[in-house]
């Protein structure tokens, strides 16, 4: 599912974002500007997803949301907050686009002769094998 333009803004008016000292790169940059963004989306209170599509980002994406029903994303890769933050939204659309895609259904097969008789005769070899770790008989 690609994510339309008008869906995007939507939900980039619902997002809050916030700036801290983080790791990453910058030298002694780092210790003193507030390049790490932090961005958090209110899955349950958004008025773009519909209630499917919030139940389908709750299950998904379970072990990313917070117990209030928070999305919690964090960019410190880049040095500038300008670029932490374009990166944090690129992951976030992405991470969101990945959730909304219902999953593909799977179309039953049959096995095919040639891997039936491979199988079969994989198990032969097998019971050759533990035939021949028998003691003889006398």
């Amino acid at each position: 599912m690609h994510l339309s333009h008008s869906i995007r803004e939507n939900l980039i008016s619902e997002v809050s974002f916030s700036a801290s000292r983080g790791g990453g790169p910058g030298g002694q940059n780092v210790n003193k500007v507030s390049t790490k963004v932090e961005l958090r989306f209110p899955v349950n209170d958004s008025e773009t997803l519909t209630e499917t599509q919030k139940q389908r980002l709750l299950s998904k994406l379970k072990n990313r949301i917070t117990t209030s029903g928070e999305l919690v994303l964090t960019s410190s890769a880049e040095r500038t907050q300008w670029r932490n933050r374009e990166k944090v939204m690129q992951k976030f659309f992405e991470l969101i686009e990945k959730a909304l895609t219902p999953p593909k259904k799977r179309i039953k097969t049959r096995p095919t002769k040639a891997s039936k008789l491979k199988r079969l005769e994989n198990k032969k070899k097998q019971g050759q094998k533990k035939q021949l770790r028998k003691p003889p008989e006398n």
